[in-house]
């Protein structure tokens, strides 16, 4: 059988589901998916689905945060081995305004690129996979891609773009591998098909509730 990774740009995925239901309600009741089991609608006959890791970072604010580890441990108590989280960091930056010059500070997410494409690169090198999927949508994923395409020829490479993304580059590097990239948000019916109840139960007894900015 075929084993298939998926690496998963957390922060791309999750903002794009957050700009699409500004003007689609829907979007915001896939926050509570099962990645594995959303993933798995993608999987061939011939193929298994290995292992989803998801990299993102730890929100400043201490209510998002919750929030995500939320999502997270109900996605651990499903789908056990098969879901990791790789973490990386947000950082409070000085930003100065060039008309009033007045400071002020931005969160801005940092390692994700770098994880992302340590994790794919040592896959292949420790023969642990066989095609990888990227679902991403940032250009400066391409390079390890190129990389895995010389240095690894018999590694199938795979690119998804999360909800409401885009990346000519991503494109472009496909297509030189005469493939295309799937976008997820063609595939509404496999959100929806996809999330997890409002409480995960271990053995019938209640664990993980949703939170409950996310009902409804």
């Amino acid at each position: 059988m075929e084993r298939v990774n998926f690496y998963v740009d957390g922060y791309n995925f999750y903002y794009g589901l957050k700009r699409l239901k500004k003007n689609d309600t829907d979007w915001h009741k896939f926050y509570w998916l099962d990645f594995v089991k959303f993933f798995e609608h993608f999987i061939g006959d011939n193929q298994v689905l290995q292992k989803v890791f998801y990299f993102t970072s730890p929100p400043l604010k201490i209510e998002k945060s919750n929030r995500q580890e939320l999502l997270f441990k109900a996605n651990s108590i499903l789908n056990g081995s098969q879901f990791e989280i790789i973490r990386g960091q947000f950082y409070k930056k000085q930003i100065i305004c060039p008309k009033c010059l007045s400071s002020f500070t931005k969160p801005e997410e940092k390692r994700t690129d770098v994880n992302i494409s340590v994790q794919m690169m040592g896959d292949c090198s420790l023969n642990k996979v066989d095609t990888l999927v990227l679902v991403c949508a940032d250009s400066d994923l391409v390079p390890p891609l190129q990389f895995i395409r010389k240095y690894h020829p018999d590694k199938k490479i795979r690119v998804y773009f999360p909800p409401d993304n885009d990346s000519f580059a991503l494109r472009y590097f496909m297509k030189e591998n005469k493939s295309k990239v799937v976008r997820l948000d063609k595939n509404k019916v496999k959100f929806f098909d996809s999330i997890m109840p409002d409480i995960v139960t271990i053995d019938g007894k209640a664990c993980i509730t949703i939170p409950e900015k996310w009902k409804g």
